[in-house]
């Protein structure tokens, strides 16, 4: 008999944490397709592309006249290869997405996001390898710190802390 009322209530408890849970996505996608989100978006995209680009071409424009290169200046050479015209082309997408007031939901562009972004920090990283073995590992480390630091704040400014309470495990009514 307990165990059934125990099966009973751990169903109830299922049921809505799987109301809630779609509930929450429901919350999220309307906070994506917000355009007002997306434009906002859009603008800090371009800010991304456009430093990442120009960096890229500081960052290469020694190694052009050079005869030979050594690995982490052919890496970084190679990197800035890849990433600046797919930054570029991404630069004018973004500025069809913002007359169009919304942002592209292609996977090919998000493939392109993802290496153009990653090539650059590649190529940068190099460059601080090619420079100094240590200023090259501060770099890549303190990339990934930046990371953390742009979460954590994004986080803390789009999300309430009642929407954040949801995902927090609570205590069940018997603890």
């Amino acid at each position: 008999m307990n165990v059934d009322k125990d099966s009973l209530a751990e169903q109830a408890r299922l049921r809505e944490a799987e109301a809630e849970a779609e509930r929450i996505r429901q919350e999220v996608e309307g906070a994506v397709s917000d355009p007002a989100t997306q434009e906002e978006w859009i603008r800090q995209s371009n800010l991304v592309y456009g430093g990442l680009a120009a960096a890229g071409l500081v960052v290469v424009q020694p190694f052009l006249t050079e005869d030979s290169l050594d690995p982490a200046a052919m890496v970084c050479v190679v990197a800035f290869a890849v990433s600046i015209p797919l930054l570029a082309a991404l630069l004018v997408l973004n500025r069809q997405e913002a007359f169009r007031r919304r942002a592209s939901k292609s996977p090919f562009v998000g493939v392109a996001k993802a290496v153009a972004q990653g090539s650059a920090f590649v190529g940068i990283t190099a460059a601080f390898w090619h420079i100094s073995l240590v200023a090259g590992i501060v770099f890549l480390t303190m990339g990934f710190v930046a990371v953390g630091v742009h979460s954590s704040g994004f986080v803390q400014l789009e999300y309430d802390s009642k929407f954040r309470s949801r995902f927090r495990r609570g205590k069940s009514p018997g603890e």
